[in-house]
């Protein structure tokens, strides 16, 4: 007895009930309130991609039952989907992962196998906390990445004039862009650093500050962005 509650509800060539139906829906609802409220946890997030993803498995339910094996109906309903992701903003790896966890969620509970979605939603939502609560994968000194930015006249020659400094207070550093401003007379040079030691900052900038003509020098921290995974 116990086997048959990860058997598919639907029986073949039988059309779907209001029953089966409702019961889908509220499974998969129940499954993407859970994620929801784990992917709150030490993340910074919004209203709206916590309705979203509390919303997100009913939603994919439903649409996999109308669409009952259908192959036609099925390209278009991804033609869909894919229209509404490149309407969207980009997200962070996290948020797609999230999503994507719903939405197998969803797919699995239109399918019938409703044990198999709460297991499924349960053991990844789980792991997600998990691996949240414990830092897995945040790197080592992360206050020790910054993005470094220095304003520089056009008639300094920047290729080694910074050598000294950055082999002194850096173990890597990494020139990212270079650009000119101020109708060409000043250049902004980019850099991705990692500090020796943090304690020494202003020492750094003040060597910098030597070189560049006392102009503009910006330090800030090294953040991934939204669109970055």
């Amino acid at each position: 007895m116990f086997p048959d509650i990860f058997k598919s509800i639907f029986e073949t060539g039988v059309s779907l009930q209001p029953a089966d139906f409702l019961l889908c829906l509220l499974v998969s609802l129940a499954a993407g309130i859970f994620l929801a409220v784990i992917s709150t946890y030490g993340a910074r997030y919004t209203q709206s991609f916590v309705v979203t993803l509390a919303l997100l498995p009913p939603i994919v339910c439903t649409v996999i039952l109308l669409v009952n094996g259908s192959i036609g109906a099925g390209v278009a309903v991804a033609g869909a989907f894919n229209l509404v992701r490149f309407r969207s903003v980009p997200g962070s790896a996290q948020e797609i992962c999230a999503i994507f966890l719903a939405m197998g969620t969803g797919l699995t509970a239109g399918m019938g196998y409703l044990s198999y979605a709460v297991l499924f939603s349960l053991i990844l939502g789980t792991g997600s906390l998990l691996f949240t609560h414990f830092g897995f994968g945040i790197p080592r000194h992360p206050e020790r990445n910054k993005i470094l930015h220095i304003t520089i006249p056009e008639n300094l020659d920047y290729t080694q004039v910074f050598d000294e400094p950055l082999e002194t207070y850096t173990s890597r550093h990494e020139i990212r862009s270079v650009k000119t401003t101020a109708m060409g007379s000043l250049y902004k040079l980019t850099w991705q650093i990692t500090l020796k030691n943090p304690a020494e900052e202003k020492n750094f900038i003040d060597a910098l500050r030597c070189r560049n003509g006392n102009l503009e020098i910006v330090l800030s921290r090294q953040e991934t962005g939204s669109c970055e995974l």
